[in-house]
């Protein structure tokens, strides 16, 4: 499993692109950060057209060509559409985890962190990622990173989410880690009627002329 994350809040929602059946090798998935809307819309698109793709060609789109499909879009308008995506996926080739930037630029690395709070995310992933790790790990790995990212920025939500995805399919695992409980008032501040006295008061009264009036038929046939 490769960790991979983004901050929980409506951006960081994860969309899938075009899951496989139990009977295929692949599986892929895709989350993204930034603007809510354009990741979202984006992640759409991407679906659609990958289902396309599988209706013409008669096979599984890889998870290189949804990759390609993303940043051939996001190049095209030149970061205009701002979302930072991840894209993870399981294929004949392997598991691969790719991450692409507004601007249609991409990265494959063994980890990744995309949104506001990638720097403190990708600081506990570069200490403490290793190669093969178990799942129970990799998702201790995650919790922290998206912990750490959540801790030091304060756009990146409260909750922790995941989504495991193997050959046989993607599972969405939601609120791992609530890091961020929710704060209780200390005290009510209701201020009762006539509290704050009232010195003067002055009620002007407005003097209005009618200069013109119309009556226009409407019409209801």
């Amino acid at each position: 499993m490769h960790p991979w994350n983004a901050p929980f809040r409506v951006p960081g929602s994860l969309v899938h692109t075009r899951p496989g059946p139990p009977s295929q090798d692949w599986c892929s998935d895709c989350c993204g950060a930034g603007v809510a809307a354009d990741a979202e819309m984006t992640t759409r698109m991407a679906a659609s057209n990958m289902e396309l793709h599988a209706l013409s060609t008669g096979r599984e789109p890889r998870v290189a060509t949804v990759t390609r499909i993303l940043r051939q879009m996001l190049f095209r308008y030149q970061g205009h559409v701002a979302a930072s995506l991840i894209v993870g996926g399981v294929d004949p080739t392997g598991p691969q985890l790719y991450g692409l930037h507004p601007h249609g630029s991409y990265s494959r690395l063994p980890f990744m962190a995309q949104g506001s709070g990638q720097d403190a995310a990708l600081a506990v992933l570069e200490d403490r990622f290793q190669p093969n790790m178990t799942l129970e790990a990799a998702q201790g790995l995650l919790v922290e990173a998206i912990t750490a990212g959540i801790l030091g920025d304060l756009g990146s939500g409260g909750s922790v989410d995941a989504c495991v995805i193997t050959a046989m399919g993607a599972k969405l695992l939601r609120t791992l880690s609530s890091p961020i409980e929710p704060m209780k008032r200390l005290g009510h501040y209701r201020v009762a009627p006539g509290t704050t006295a009232v010195l003067t008061q002055t009620v002007q009264p407005l003097k209005l002329e009618l200069l013109e009036e119309t009556v226009q038929a409407m019409d209801v046939e």
